[in-house]
This record gives structure tokens, C-alpha cells and sequence, in this order.
């Protein structure tokens, strides 16, 4: 029997991007060939075994819809999501980390007047948000814009509701001319990521746990600066340091202080116990 020359396989498949005229496109194909060829070999991949792995991408994609995309799920729980960041993110030394913004996020978020409740009736524990968005010399950065969004305090996205078309727990907030925001929310809860798709099955199978950690998102935006996609966590939550999709910094775990019923310090009477959470966000400057 004539046995199977990989490398001469390889080397042909490599060389039928030689006339590819987009450079960036040809580098990143030969790459993921080469990565991918490279595997299959070492694992000795049987056709069978390939094209299991072929039915579960097709599966990925046919359940993913505009509210959910389950491609980024499988990207965050396979830890790339959390490493393009890593590679790619803009800060100075003392600048805002980054991480996953996952597959929850809405486009067309109502922007809100700053100190509003967001939360739109979502169940949980009030919680006040504040701080500052500055620039890394600690200048204050005035109209910065906040896109937030949670989950509810029992761990469900708006997006996950049988009502599709209401949004809760999400918001545009715009910094005053100090660069301070505020708002009212919900204090997050840890929660399992959806588990009835190929992702989630793919993450049982693995023998890893599903759950996130209580968490806030946030993307902020001003002119000049780089945008920044982030999270914060609930300090002494769950998970912390377990994430199922790899996403927790330690410069974003923040205390959640809570407080009995009373004047908040927006200056409102609260009738029931409530939280704060002050965090000040850091903008790298363009250069």
C-alpha cells in the first residue's frame, strides 16, 4: 500500500493561494490551513469523525438568529474571543481593561438621561452605578458615551424573554461635563450560559461548568479616544475565578456595597436595601 504523503498535500493546498492578491487574506488562509492540516494529521481524524465536526459548525450556524449568536458563544468558551482582545486591546499602563462582550448585545440601546433607572422593570436588587470616564492623565472626559446592558438579578437577558421587543437592564448613558455618569440598575447574578445549542452541549460534554459570574457590560466611546468593550463583576460572587468564558480581570471585580433602606446618594428615598457601585473607566488616546 502507497502510504499518504501529508507534507506533499500540505505544501499543494499552501501553494494554491500563490496568486491571492489581498496579502492579509492569503497570510491568515495558509495559516489556518497549515494549523488545521497539522491537526488532523496528529490526530489521525477519521472521515467519520470529520464530518461530526462538520454537522456540528452546520448545527452552530442554523441556530444561530438575530438575537442569538452562537458563534460568538463557541468563540468565547473556546477562549479566543478573550485572546483576540488580549492581543489587540488599546490601553496605557493604568488604562481600562478589556473583555468578551458576548452574545447579548443590542443594537439600538435608548439613550437615557443620566441618574435613570435602565433596569425597565427587571427583576433583582437595585444597585446605583457611578464614577468618571477619564483619560489616562486622569482628565475628565465630558459627553463620553456609556452603552450598558446586564442581566436581570435571576441571570436572564432581556433578550432571552418570550417578550422580544422589550429591552431591560440596557441603556446609552452620556458622561456630565466632569465626565461622571450614574444610573439605576440591578445588581447582577451569576448565570449558565444557554446550554440547548451545539455550544453549550459541546461544553457538558467537555466536563466544564456553564456559568458566568455576576456582571455588568459596558462599551464606551468619545472622539479621539479608543473605544473600549468591557465588563464589571460582582466582588465575592461566584465563578470569579472559574468564568466559563474566560473573561474576568481582576482590575474589573468591584465591591458591591450594600445599603439599608434610605437616602440614596442621588438624593432619592430608597424603601428597600440597595446597592452601590462606583468604578472610574480609563480612554486610551489615539496617536
Amino acid at each position: 500500500m502507497v502510504s499518504f504523503d501529508t507534507d506533499a498535500h500540505l505544501k499543494e493546498v499552501l501553494s494554491s493561494f500563490d496568486q491571492c492578491e489581498d496579502q492579509r487574506f492569503k497570510e491568515i488562509m495558509r495559516s489556518v490551513v497549515y494549523h488545521l492540516h497539522a491537526c488532523v494529521s496528529e490526530l489521525k481524524l477519521s472521515p467519520e469523525e470529520w464530518e461530526a465536526a462538520i454537522r456540528f459548525l452546520t448545527e452552530t450556524g442554523q441556530i444561530c438568529t438575530s438575537k442569538r449568536q452562537e458563534f460568538i458563544l463557541l468563540s468565547d468558551l473556546l477562549g479566543v474571543s478573550t485572546l483576540t482582545i488580549g492581543l489587540n486591546q488599546h490601553r496605557g499602563d493604568h488604562c481600562l481593561e478589556e473583555t468578551v462582550e458576548g452574545p447579548f448585545y443590542w443594537e439600538g440601546a435608548p439613550e437615557m438621561a443620566l441618574g435613570s433607572d435602565i433596569s425597565q422593570g427587571a427583576v433583582g436588587e437595585k444597585a446605583y452605578y457611578f464614577g468618571r470616564v477619564l483619560n489616562s492623565a486622569d482628565e475628565p472626559l465630558a459627553n463620553a458615551l456609556l452603552d450598558v446592558w446586564s442581566g436581570d438579578g435571576e441571570g436572564h437577558y432581556d433578550m432571552q424573554s418570550p417578550d422580544e421587543d422589550r429591552m431591560q437592564a440596557r441603556a446609552k448613558i452620556r458622561t456630565d461635563s466632569e465626565g461622571r455618569y450614574s444610573f439605576w440598575s440591578i445588581k447582577p447574578n451569576y448565570y449558565p450560559i444557554p446550554t440547548d445549542g451545539p455550544a453549550g452541549k459541546m461544553q457538558a460534554k467537555s466536563g466544564r461548568h456553564p456559568n458566568r459570574p455576576g456582571h455588568v457590560h459596558f462599551k464606551i466611546s468619545t472622539p479621539g479616544y479608543h473605544s473600549v468593550n468591557t465588563q464589571i463583576f460582582v466582588a465575592g460572587g461566584p465563578y470569579l475565578d472559574t468564568d466559563c468564558v474566560f473573561g474576568v480581570k481582576r482590575s474589573l471585580i468591584v465591591d458591591f456595597t450594600r445599603h439599608p433602606a434610605g437616602s440614596a446618594p442621588d438624593g432619592s428615598y430608597q424603601d428597600a436595601p440597595y446597592y452601590t457601585a462606583n468604578f472610574d473607566f480609563r480612554l486610551t488616546e489615539y496617536k
